[in-house]
């Protein structure tokens, strides 16, 4: 927690070269002390935590008050909780890198591709901000190789960030490999590590509350997802850890309409390619109605049932989504009940062996995953299939069920596949979603 922190940081050890690591493990970190005393050092600034009613951590003003009259922030309590009787220390981020691309990626970029990453570079050398949208499947973090290794050059820090820990977990090892020559840090909250001075961070978007004017870059890819999306506290956050002389990058297949309206008012560069990186279109998803509930006694809808003895049969791994946690136990065990043979598990965000569970699936350990819309986006498994389970809940948007197919048919080998929205009422969105899709396809 973020109180857990203040005790480790709000002293520090005098003299030596572990004060100079502690200082250095600090830079453009931001934390909560009861106090100024001692345990502020050169180069640290403290502001009381909460001004003229305003979190300085995360911008808001959704407060409440203490027994003790002081008022605290109830929109970032979950890092330590921020009151007025406490100050905000800040550790300036007075770190140099040493000038090296550090890139050890060897593979090439489409000729599209190569077209967004020259653009991504022109506007990082101009110190602008942008947006790429790009269709799922375009290879985004490959193109934006080129841009990381022009930042390296530079002594540049830089962070990446996603609003998924199961984001953040699969981009940590492709981007150790293809920069094997530069210290990359890992941050989420379900793994508690301290600080350190990596050059390239890559964090869940809440952990960009930790950090201030810190990075030199900062890449937000999944801008459109929860928790990110329409979250005013983690868009300061993001605005405070940037250097005044940084710069960010959006990275999205769906971006929201404020991103596109800044576009539009020429606020914001955008570029857009239309096409996955093998060049294949985009699984078109095949619809089916049901009148009858998915769910009856147990036992599943013929035609759902048939869905899935054809996906299993196929030999292709099945995510199956789900609107609701709690019907996860019922079809887990409707699901058995079809094919006992199968090897299946639930997984949903709060799951404890959540980490676990999607790296058996990825690694083929695990033949069907029930899930929320936790695996919509940004994660990559080969030659999945998706079914979409009552498709037309509230809880699936346009944008989401875009995701979610895009995750078929990611493998140049394998550019196609089932995608099946199953859907009792045609709705506004399941109509958008195809549309959409279709669109993009004509590019």
């Amino acid at each position: 927690s973020f109180d857990k922190k203040s005790s480790l940081f709000g002293v520090l050890v005098s003299g030596g070269e572990k004060m100079t690591e502690e200082k250095e493990s600090l830079a453009g970190r931001q934390w909560l002390v009861d106090k100024v005393d001692n345990s502020i050092k050169e180069g640290q600034t403290a502001i009381p935590a909460i001004e003229n009613g305003i979190c300085q951590r995360c911008g808001s003003s959704c407060w409440a008050r203490l027994p003790s009259g002081f008022l605290y922030c109830r929109a970032c309590v979950g890092l330590g909780r921020l009151d007025e009787g406490k100050l905000l220390v800040r550790q300036a981020a007075g770190s140099h890198y040493p000038a090296r691309a550090g890139m050890t990626w060897t593979g090439q970029l489409q000729e599209r591709q190569e077209g967004v990453s020259r653009f991504l570079l022109e506007k990082f050398a101009a110190k602008e901000g942008c947006l790429v949208e790009a269709v799922t499947g375009a290879g985004k973090t490959e193109m934006i190789f080129p841009l990381l290794a022009e930042a390296f050059s530079c002594g540049c820090r830089v962070a990446i960030a996603t609003p998924r820990i199961d984001v953040v977990n699969e981009l940590y090892p492709r981007l150790v490999a293809a920069f094997g020559e530069v210290e990359i840090g890992k941050y989420h909250g379900r793994e508690e590590k301290e600080a350190a001075n990596e050059q390239l961070v890559i964090c869940t978007t809440h952990q960009l509350l930790k950090y201030y004017q810190a990075f030199d870059l900062l890449i937000i890819d999944e801008i459109d997802s929860f928790p990110y999306a329409g979250n005013p506290q983690l868009h300061f956050a993001a605005g405070n850890a940037v250097k005044k002389t940084g710069s960010q990058v959006f990275l999205t297949a769906t971006p929201p309409e404020d991103l596109l309206k800044a576009a539009r008012q020429g606020k914001l560069a955008i570029v857009r390619l239309n096409r996955r990186f093998h060049c294949y279109p985009l699984p078109v998803p095949r619809l089916d109605l049901y009148v009858k509930p998915f769910l009856t006694k147990g036992r599943l809808h013929p035609k759902l049932a048939r869905r899935i003895k054809m996906a299993a049969k196929s030999g292709h791994p099945l995510l199956v989504f789900l609107p609701r946690i709690a019907q996860m136990p019922q079809y887990f065990a409707a699901v058995k009940r079809l094919l006992p043979d199968l090897r299946l598990a639930t997984v949903y965000a709060q799951d404890p062996d959540r980490l676990e569970k999607v790296e058996k699936f990825r690694k083929g350990d695990l033949d069907l995953l029930l899930t929320t819309t936790i695996l919509e986006r940004g994660v990559t498994f080969k030659h999945v299939w998706v079914i979409i389970v009552a498709a037309d809940d509230e809880i699936y948007s346009a944008a989401s069920m875009v995701q979610i197919a895009g995750r078929v048919g990611r493998d140049k080998q394998d550019p196609d596949g089932l995608v099946l929205f199953c859907y009792r009422r045609y709705s506004r969105q399941i109509r958008s979603a195809v549309k959409q899709i279709k669109e993009m396809n004509r590019g």
